[in-house]
């Protein structure tokens, strides 16, 4: 699977560089069995972002952008990654990540799938495991048709100066409420830029996962 999602990354042309930051030699000796390059990092990180700013400190050379890709979706399209790095050429973004429309009301309401709003300038305004916004004098059954809700998709791409920047704050409250870290960015007065994709992001936790959605696998015609 991590070999899966390094090649889409690799294949897409749009990264000078792409590592596998991991604290797991079996991931390392993996990737390096298939050619990738790795980076072994501390195992007491608590997030992707903080993982991949340890890499960033690493790295001699200067990058603009970094962009988290979690290991565990190897659904991800090429247009949703085109879709992300765009955002740091047409907007001042110094975080950028995806969002998709729901369709489902029960979404709409279910604590597990993260909604955010975001401003006409792209500009996101808030995160939220609670339905936002909140549709007043209507009954919850038609809120779908009354509002739009969006998903949102935990891919993130930083500016290489924020993300250094980033992995020195401290939990924020808003952030500890939520249990959302992108709230600890807002609340601390970063600008993260939302792009809507229509495609769906599916992570695989289990082998289970990996066999109800292997028919999700785009094939090489839809890349």
């Amino acid at each position: 699977m991590v070999q899966h999602v390094y090649e889409k990354a690799v294949a897409s042309g749009l990264f000078e560089k792409v590592i596998v930051a991991t604290d797991d030699e079996r991931i390392q000796q993996t990737v390096i069995g298939f050619g990738g390059a790795v980076v072994m990092t501390n195992s007491n990180h608590q997030s992707g972002t903080d993982r991949c700013g340890e890499v960033i400190n690493l790295l001699e050379k200067e990058y603009d952008v970094v962009v988290n890709i979690q290991g565990d979706e190897p659904f991800i399209h090429q247009s949703q990654l085109e879709e992300l790095t765009d955002l740091f050429k047409s907007t001042p973004a110094q975080i950028g990540t995806l969002k998709k429309r729901l369709s489902n009301v029960g979404d709409v309401f279910n604590p597990n799938v993260v909604k955010v709003v975001a401003g006409i300038d792209k500009r996101a305004l808030y995160f939220s495991r609670n339905p936002i916004p909140y549709v007043r004098d209507s009954d919850q059954s038609d809120w779908l048709s009354k509002q739009q809700f969006f998903k949102h998709l935990g891919l993130y791409g930083y500016k290489s100066e924020v993300l250094k920047e980033l992995v020195k704050l401290e939990p924020s409250e808003l952030e500890k409420s939520e249990s959302l870290e992108q709230l600890r960015w807002l609340e601390n007065g970063y600008s993260i830029f939302i792009s809507e994709t229509h495609h769906e992001s599916i992570g695989i936790d289990t082998p289970e996962d990996l066999k109800k959605n292997i028919s999700s696998l785009p094939s090489k015609r839809d890349e």
